[in-house]
């Protein structure tokens, strides 16, 4: 009689703990199904009264916002500021920028565009622009000086050596370009403007050493016919003097005896 009584109590247990089951799972899957709401915002695919938006259209980004302890997904054709878009197969995301001050980026670590103020520099912001770049035509990018504007190399000019074009065989000769937009307007960060290198011409005299030494060629000529002429003149004294040695005294005649 009593193991009668005991299997009695066992089996209506059994059928208590089975009903609890069904009661806890029912309510569990009408809490699910509560959570799937099914009035979606528009572009959303699936989404949770708690957590927003869990899967976007194709071609839209999703955006999880933090909300206390939360992340709230929200759907959007581009991503917004601060943010960069990564396309995948599964579903498309907006990442937030990891560089500090950047206002949109390209990448984790690749800045597009730097906070209100902030100068962009391959990819980073900076109060100032770094040594040897400067902010180019009036925006906030730095650029370096190569991206000067710079005008076609003129001709060679002449050959020459200490500013003379002749008398000479080795010289140099240069030729110039001109700046047409510098950075900021700071021409002293383009590269240089005249470029200068060696030349070599058939050495030829100049017309005023050609002068020179007529000049001095005269000046010997005229120096050695005053030579000769000194040498003629004292020649014609000496003859002089000697023809006057060797003229004849007259006798004078002898007083008569008293």
């Amino acid at each position: 009689m009593q193991l009668g009584l005991l299997v009695v109590v066992v089996f209506l247990s059994s059928m208590d703990l089975t009903g609890s089951s069904k009661v806890v799972k029912g309510k569990r899957q009408r809490r699910i199904s509560t959570e799937l709401s099914q009035g979606c915002a528009r572009g959303c695919d699936l989404c949770s009264e708690f957590n927003g938006c869990l899967r976007c259209s194709p071609k839209l980004f999703i955006l999880l916002e933090r909300n206390d302890i939360r992340q709230i997904g929200i759907c959007l054709p581009s991503c917004p500021l601060g943010y960069f878009g990564l396309r995948n197969t599964d579903m498309n995301k907006c990442i937030k920028c990891k560089i500090e001050n950047c206002e949109s980026c390209f990448s984790r670590n690749f800045c597009t565009k730097c906070k209100e103020g902030l100068y962009l520099h391959k990819g980073r912001c900076y109060v100032t622009c770094p040594e040897g770049y400067a902010a180019a035509n009036g925006t906030m990018e730095c650029s370096s000086p190569a991206q000067c504007e710079m005008s076609e190399w003129g001709p060679w000019g002449p050959c020459s050596k200490k500013r003379k074009l002749c008398g000479f065989k080795k010289g140099h000769e240069e030729r110039t370009r001109r700046i047409l937009q510098a950075p900021s307007g700071d021409v002293s960060l383009c590269p240089p403007t005249t470029e200068v290198r060696r030349c070599t011409v058939q050495k030829s005299q100049c017309p005023e050493g050609k002068r020179k030494k007529k000049e001095e060629q005269g000046k010997q000529d005229n120096g050695n016919r005053n030579r000769k002429d000194t040498k003629d003149t004292k020649s014609g004294t000496k003859k002089r003097k000697n023809k006057q040695r060797g003229a004849t005294v007259p006798a004078t005649p002898a007083s008569p005896t008293q």
